[in-house]
């Protein structure tokens, strides 16, 4: 049962992590639904993401090479002004506030199921918004430096669960008038860094509650299992979504929120404790 587990947890942490729906929220609530303590721990859960960010590399590797030697090649020829050096600067910047943040409010941010569906909600009126307000014409050769502060700002909410990183940095981007796929793939780029350092610190979290016997036998297995579902989805889940918004809106991860949102709200009105 531990290793099927594992390899759902994998399909929602994948599927979840890249759509602008909270991989968090949803972890969150299967676990609580399906009685998972073990594995739904937030270290386990946290560790198993090191699937989605190998799925962006894989999916991303000609971009974020192409990106990098240009960034390199820019600072040799001190060319501030190419392209790749402003995508690139705009991603290290813009990935400052998740990362201060994150470490400040690490150990205060509650993650309870009312929460999750306020901030379902409330996100899902907010890209509404975004939906209906941004321009759109903006495509990946007119990123900014100020692209990836702004972006990267609005990634820091998704330290509030029920938020999504994918989510928050979608949303912003749309309101900065960029065109959707190039809005998810800025998004995915820009959360790259973040997702890592997350996913590394809490892998040596695991690393030294198993040395210190804390951690069942099998943790290793388990990991792998979860990490290889995790991979899989993640990569499937992208490619879905790039694709997706090259010729639709978002509204439909926008009813989705409204859905998953009022669908907790309704079942603690009626006595699940969350």
């Amino acid at each position: 049962m531990e290793f099927i587990q594992a390899f759902i947890l994998g399909i929602v942490q994948g599927i979840t992590e890249f759509l602008p729906i909270s991989s968090t929220a949803h972890l969150l609530i299967v676990t609580k639904v399906l009685g998972w303590k073990e594995l739904g721990s937030k270290d386990f859960v946290d560790a198993i993401q090191f699937g989605s960010v190998v799925a962006i590399v894989f999916y991303f590797w000609s971009l974020i090479s192409s990106i990098v030697k240009g960034g390199i090649e820019a600072l040799k020829d001190q060319d501030w002004q190419r392209e790749e050096w402003k995508i690139l600067v705009g991603i290290v910047v813009g990935t400052m506030p998740a990362l201060i943040f994150g470490f400040l409010l690490k150990d205060v941010l509650p993650e309870s199921a009312l929460i999750i569906a306020i901030m379902s909600i409330i996100m899902a009126l907010v890209l509404a918004l975004a939906e209906k307000i941004g321009t759109r014409k903006r495509g990946f050769d007119s990123l900014q430096i100020r692209d990836g502060i702004l972006v990267g700002l609005g990634q820091t909410l998704a330290l509030i669960p029920g938020v999504s990183r994918s989510g928050s940095t979608l949303t912003t981007a749309l309101f900065l008038g960029l065109e959707r796929d190039t809005a998810a793939k800025f998004s995915f780029l820009l959360g790259f860094p973040t997702l890592t350092i997350a996913t590394l610190y809490k892998s040596l979290k695991i690393f030294k509650l198993f040395q210190a016997h804390q951690l069942p036998d099998n943790i290793v297995w388990l990991l792998i299992v979860g990490i290889i579902s995790t991979f899989i989805f993640s990569y499937l889940s992208i490619a879905f979504l790039i694709k997706y918004l090259q010729t639709k809106n978002t509204l439909i991860f926008v009813w989705y929120r409204l859905a998953f949102g009022s669908s907790i709200l309704l079942a603690i009105a009626t006595g699940w404790k969350g």
